[in-house]
């Protein structure tokens, strides 16, 4: 992979994204315990999302050539805040271009969208074994709920 030659700039994905975005999702999910990759499941869901600007932003660390990493945002109702609100997934940057400072970037950058759209809140599932993944959501000013995380998955079809 080539070095970067500009400064990564962030800005929302695209379709034309989609490959790149693919391949951050598939890193992402290799190194997950709770997922495993499945790129025709990766892409469907991104379609759904750029193709559906009210479900969501994807926005995206770039250069002139290349995703480097990526957040996904997106919009839900909670009644206890009394209107809308985030559910934030997919924070990656790509293996070669991390410790950087570029999580951060990202991660302002959806924090800031939030506050300008007026969202009540952001809330993320992040490993439960990962300190160093806590800490760094702890940095940027999330904290542990009280409420934990259950789920229930139906079979593919």
């Amino acid at each position: 992979m080539p070095a970067i030659s500009t400064e990564p700039r962030i800005e929302p994905a695209t379709i034309e994204d989609m490959p790149q975005l693919v391949e951050l999702l598939m890193a992402l999910f290799s190194e997950e315990e709770d997922f495993r990759p499945d790129r025709t499941k990766q892409e469907h869901g991104l379609r759904l999302i750029l193709e559906q600007p009210n479900r969501g932003r994807i926005f995206v660390l770039r250069t002139d050539y290349q995703v480097i990493g990526m957040v996904n945002l997106l919009f839900t109702i909670s009644t206890a805040e009394g209107g809308l609100v985030i559910l934030m997934e997919d924070v990656i940057v790509h293996p070669q271009h991390r410790r950087q400072g570029y999580g951060a970037r990202l991660l302002d950058h959806a924090i800031e969208f939030a506050r300008e759209k007026n969202f009540r809140r952001i809330t993320l599932l992040t490993d439960k074994i990962s300190a160093e993944s806590q800490a760094f959501f702890a940095k940027h000013g999330f904290s542990h709920s009280s409420m934990i995380p259950m789920r229930l998955v139906f079979a593919s079809s």
